[in-house]
């Protein structure tokens, strides 16, 4: 399901009844891409900014301090990777919805592809850190041997192979069309459309929604389980990290999931009322900036829940060449040095699970 569909259309057809049987009505949208033109280009700004900055420095506090050392730093860098998917392909959404699509058929699809990767390989990597803290807590001796970071690089490949597949749809039929005087990017699909909607919808809703739900609601049932029976704090507080992460990433898809799966019944004429639809276009709109400001979350909850990432960040900023140079006239700098070089970080398995 293409980002711009929430504005993609004017004028519809919706079908209605009278009493000869069904015929074809038009269907005017023209609130639906003001109402989107408002406040769509600013919020998508917004996310881009924040989402690009925070998953940036996830990426690069990692990579310089972590050392991708276990399953848990491969699935959280691959996460912050598929959060940066979605920021990538902002700016061109912002624009297209306060004006126009201006950069071509192929940006169109690349651009429609990209985010529809990022959306399942998201959901992906959230099951799989469940899988991990389900067998970190729930089976831990078979974990030593499991839960390697060469086991992370495979699973990860693995899920960014099934991710581009899934994806292949978005590729094709996504394309840069006029419609009403409007150049739009927008989902057109070939022959027998109504069962490549279906198709689409399905495996939105299978893979990115119910298959996810029944096993990271397995793992935390276990999990929690466990966890009555152990007095470690510091798994505890593993364990509610990543727990926060996988309930805000539901919190954030779980109402957009909803309203792609309505549209699809309206696209295949199950609902098909014109206020309906126009109704399922304003709440698709609301809901896909939730779900944009989720890659902005994760490294918020990285930074105030775990304790070794707030150290990792600050090293990060006393080791850089510009907070030196800013914050050498506040003693800024200073503090830095003397509350990262006092911690004393030492890495050990319970460590290890809080980043």
């Amino acid at each position: 399901m293409s980002t711009s569909e929430s504005a993609s259309i004017t004028i519809e057809y919706s079908l209605t009844t009278d009493e000869y049987g069904y015929e074809y009505e038009p269907c005017i949208k023209d609130g639906v891409r003001g109402f989107g033109s408002l406040f769509l280009p600013t919020l998508y700004s917004l996310v881009f900014l924040l989402g690009l900055t925070g998953n940036t420095l996830v990426v690069l506090v990692l990579l310089k301090y972590k050392r991708l050392r276990s399953m848990t730093d491969i699935y959280v860098l691959n996460l912050a990777i598929s959060d940066l998917l979605f920021v990538l392909g902002l700016p061109f959404w912002s624009y297209f919805m306060a004006d126009r699509w201006i950069f071509g058929d192929t940006l169109c699809k690349v651009s429609s592809w990209i985010f529809q990767i990022g959306f399942f390989s998201g959901i992906f990597f959230i099951m799989f850190m469940s899988i991990d803290r389900y067998l970190a807590i729930v089976h831990v001796a078979f974990s030593l041997k499991a839960r390697t970071a060469t086991y992370g690089i495979l699973t990860s490949l693995i899920i960014w192979l099934v991710a581009i597949n899934v994806s292949v749809p978005e590729l094709i039929f996504s394309s840069s069309v006029n419609d009403y005087n409007r150049t739009e990017c927008k989902l057109v699909y070939f022959k027998n459309s109504t069962a490549w909607k279906l198709f689409t919808c399905i495996e939105i809703n299978i893979l990115g929604l119910i298959v996810p739900s029944i096993v990271i609601s397995f793992c935390y049932a276990r999990i929690i389980l466990t966890l009555l029976h152990c007095r470690n704090n510091k798994k505890k507080k593993a364990v509610k990290m990543i727990f926060v992460v996988v309930v805000m990433f539901f919190m954030c898809w779980t109402p957009y999931n909803v309203i792609l799966f309505l549209k699809c019944l309206d696209d295949v004429g199950i609902l098909g009322e014109c206020e309906i639809n126009k109704n399922l276009d304003y709440a698709e709109q609301v809901t896909q900036i939730l779900t944009y400001f989720h890659c902005c979350l994760n490294p918020i909850i990285y930074f105030f829940m775990g304790q070794k990432f707030k150290l990792y960040i600050k090293l990060f900023f006393k080791n850089c060449v510009f907070s030196k140079i800013l914050c050498k006239s506040c003693g800024f700098h200073k503090s830095f040095y003397s509350d990262s070089s006092g911690s004393g970080y030492t890495q050990s398995t319970c460590d290890e699970e809080t980043l």
